[in-house]
């Protein structure tokens, strides 16, 4: 198969990887890639979001498949161009991609379905969680435990646009919870935590996140098959009712309080970190499961998930959240690799004969054990081998996991 990747993240690197190691893979293209994803295939000068470029590509190249990485494309719309063409995609139309797109519509199919999530609030007053309504690149989400923050947090949800959501805070532990669907199945990948705060201790600003780590404990697959019952497939019958059936992954970011899971948010694609810990546990053909989720046929998919443990660290600019890291050079890429690490380009440009920082997370470094403080030791061993001007990465991603 030639395969088309839409996106230019370290997500996008990760599913790179992944998809080369397909028996069924032919040719690998990318639009617009990054220096990782070039090592494993052809890139090309296409904007994720230009649907009249992606799809001219597309047609150039004879793709068999197009995979769409990021949100933003989803939800403009870039799925139903190559569709409404004869591409096969793996990833939802505009309508379903809504889901993600904004939270008003979430909580509306979440209703409906029946579906168990944070209650919805009137008036913003805290303690409560303020949401901008639309994509916010995982930064528009904003907890309010006092007046003080929730003043900061109607300003900054502003930043996004007009409409916000406004929601009881929940506690309890977080995790993200992912399925391929084919519009009525849907089939479940192992969980994965991320770190979304800047900062160690989960302080600072939210960020798109800052590492992750798969398995989480107590979630193996006949926990996870019941949170499928309980969460992604009403939705999935609910969208599909509704005449948006649901092509693609359905990420839902869980939160496990006391009185059972409760759904924070949707999203319409793979979560980015958390695809750098999940795609290292798969075992078998990925490139057929996305062709038969875009093909609407899942029912003899099979994903076995490894017996193995991954921990990411996300290393970022300096400035980051707050703004991008351009142009400094960065050292050490080979050696982490060479300590047994994976290493993905999240934020990177090759200038002449060498990579430099092109964004906020810079590096996405991955490791591989059997456990998750074997993979733990690997990822930072490793993370200490690169070295950029203002590097910093959070030190304690998985730090309290013992698996």
């Amino acid at each position: 198969m030639k395969v088309l990747l839409v996106g230019s993240g370290g997500r996008e690197h990760a599913l790179a990887w992944k998809l080369s190691q397909a028996p069924s893979l032919d040719e690998l293209h990318s639009a617009p890639g990054n220096p990782g994803i070039a090592s494993l295939g052809q890139c090309h000068p296409v904007h994720a979001e230009d649907g009249e470029g992606l799809l001219h590509l597309a047609g150039a190249l004879d793709a068999d498949l197009v995979v769409v990485g990021p949100e933003a494309p989803l939800v403009a719309g870039v799925a139903d161009q190559l569709r409404h063409a004869g591409v096969a995609v793996f990833g939802p139309s505009a309508e379903a991609a809504r889901i993600e797109g904004s939270k008003t519509f979430a909580k509306d199919v979440m209703r409906d379905a029946e579906v168990p999530t944070a209650e919805s609030l009137s008036i913003a007053r805290a303690p409560c969680v303020i949401k901008a309504d639309g994509l916010a690149a995982g930064k528009g989400v904003f907890i309010c435990r006092d007046h003080k923050q929730l003043d900061s947090a109607l300003l900054a949800a502003g930043a996004f646009g007009d409409s916000i959501v406004i929601e009881e805070l929940l506690e309890g532990e977080e995790i993200s919870v992912f399925a391929l669907c084919d519009g009525a199945r849907a089939l479940a990948l192992p969980v994965a935590q991320d770190f979304k705060r800047a900062e160690e201790g989960d302080e600072g600003p939210n960020t798109g996140g800052m590492g992750s780590y798969s398995p989480v404990p107590g979630f193996g697959p006949p926990e996870v098959e019941e949170l499928l019952d309980t969460i992604h497939r009403p939705v999935l019958a609910e969208l599909a009712e509704r005449g948006t059936p649901f092509v693609g992954v359905l990420f839902a970011g869980l939160m496990i309080t006391p009185e059972g899971p409760r759904v924070l948010e949707f999203n319409c694609r793979f979560g980015d970190p958390e695809t750098q810990s999940l795609l290292p546990r798969l075992e078998g053909d990925f490139l057929a499961a996305l062709a038969a989720a875009a093909a609407g046929d899942l029912s003899d998919v099979d994903l076995t998930v490894a017996d193995r443990a991954a921990v990411t660290v996300v290393l970022a600019g300096g400035e980051y959240p707050a703004s991008n890291d351009v142009g400094s050079p960065i050292e050490g890429i080979a050696e982490a690799e060479e300590e047994g690490a994976l290493v993905f380009h999240a934020g990177t440009a090759r200038k002449e004969d060498r990579f430099v920082t092109n964004g906020g997370r810079i590096l996405n470094v991955t490791g591989i054990g059997d456990s998750v403080g074997d993979a733990r030791e690997l990822a930072y061993s490793a993370c200490e081998r690169i070295s950029f001007p203002k590097m910093r990465y959070r030190k304690d991603i998985a730090a309290m996991t013992h698996v």
